[in-house]
């Protein structure tokens, strides 16, 4: 199984393709791609690509037990996980902002 995975372009925030084509920042609401779907995965990401808004797009390989969803690699483990360090700018630490209403990927 496989997902797709990117960065928000004005916060930097892991997203994740969800089953409505929206991105999201849980990868537990991820978009499972069968190795069949392999056609719609490949329109998501033209979509995606030509709305600029999600970028460093990746193809991420995952298991699914017990409902979980795993990514194979463990750099996406890690950026799954959030941030190992938090933002501090002149000594504050910040959020980092998060989608909007419309991460919607018309395809």
């Amino acid at each position: 199984m496989e997902i797709l995975t990117g960065n928000e372009l004005t916060s930097g925030a892991t997203v994740y393709l969800d089953k409505a084509n929206n991105w999201v920042e849980h990868l537990q609401a991820a978009r499972l791609f069968a190795k069949e779907e392999v056609a719609e995965r490949d329109a998501a990401l033209a979509a995606t690509k030509a709305g600029g808004r999600v970028i460093s797009l990746e193809i991420e390989e995952v298991t699914l037990e017990q409902g979980v969803i795993t990514p194979k690699r463990l750099r996406e483990r890690i950026r799954a996980a959030g941030p190992t360090a938090p933002l501090t700018l002149n000594g504050e630490i910040y959020d980092r902002q998060h989608l909007g209403e419309d991460g919607h990927v018309s395809i």
